[in-house]
């Protein structure tokens, strides 16, 4: 029914919603429940969020991979690495220079940061584009 390349975006799409949804829960509860700095809450959840969103999208997502489980996993931190600037700078620009609530600014910047972590997941760590996998 949809392209290959479309129904890799549409699953990759539908992982990041729910670890975005786990990432959300943990900045709630390093937050309001613990009391955590709200960028330092925001950049611990995203790695933990993102390190569940690659096992899931290795198996679901990007399961035609030919990198071991663990050079993907360390691409994929390096990768994470940069959304993780982007997740922490961008909460405290928005939060600090907009008054834009916490939650609503790690929404801002989920969209930045998954577009970034797709792209380069599909072109430099799991090589699958233009693949006709799904």
């Amino acid at each position: 029914m949809f392209s290959p390349a479309l129904t890799r975006l549409l699953k990759y799409a539908t992982v990041g919603v729910g670890t975005l949804s786990l990432d959300l829960a943990l900045l709630y509860l390093f937050t309001d429940v613990w009391g955590v700095q709200y960028v330092l809450a925001a950049g611990v959840a995203f790695l933990i969020s993102v390190s569940v969103n690659y096992l899931i999208a290795r198996k679901f997502v990007f399961k035609h991979s030919l990198r071991s489980a663990r050079a993907g996993y360390a691409n994929f931190i390096l990768i994470a690495s940069v959304g993780l600037v982007v997740v922490t700078g961008g909460m405290y620009l928005l939060v600090e220079q907009t008054s834009l609530g916490v939650f609503a600014a790690r929404l801002v910047v989920a969209g930045v940061a998954g577009v970034w972590n797709y792209l380069m997941n599909l072109y430099v760590n799991f090589k699958v584009a233009g693949k006709h996998e799904g």
